[in-house]
């Protein structure tokens, strides 16, 4: 059976899609083939890296990208996930020629205020918000997934 291609898009491809792509990746990698992209390519936030670690997750090594480089690509991808927040919607980018598009609002992480400390336990609150999302979403889509072996 062929994986179906997921890309997780929003704003800076910095936290939000890319913990949205590595947890499709590690709750339902038999069935989708994820990736994510933003507007605009920059670097992984260091507390995403950090939040994820805790959880086993290794983002050290990924690199961002934008959208339009996925696009002209010519990838066809099956589903397309913004993740952008619901203030940011306006500005989330749109992927054409998908059938299959939803929008799963998080907060951004590179708006949070406060310490480091402050700021990675709202990471931690985002990044489990995400896992939770794709872990009901795969039981909804392929409960084979995660069906207990």
């Amino acid at each position: 059976m062929a994986k179906e291609k997921i890309l997780f898009i929003c704003v800076h491809n910095s936290a939000r899609s890319q913990m949205a792509e590595a947890w499709m990746t590690y709750v339902c990698s038999e069935f989708f083939d994820a990736q994510s992209a933003g507007l605009e390519a920059g670097e992984i936030n260091p507390l995403v890296v950090q939040a994820m670690a805790e959880v086993g997750i290794d983002l050290s090594g990924k690199k961002t990208q934008k959208v339009f480089d996925v696009w002209k690509s010519g990838q066809h991808f099956a589903y397309v996930i913004t993740v952008c927040s619901d203030t940011e919607g306006r500005s989330c980018p749109i992927f054409p020629g998908v059938t299959k598009r939803l929008h799963w609002p998080f907060p951004d992480p590179s708006q949070l205020t406060g310490t480091d400390k402050e700021k990675l336990r709202e990471i931690r609150k985002i990044r489990d918000e995400i896992r939770t999302t794709i872990e009901t979403w795969c039981e909804e889509i392929c409960p084979a997934a995660l069906a207990p072996r």
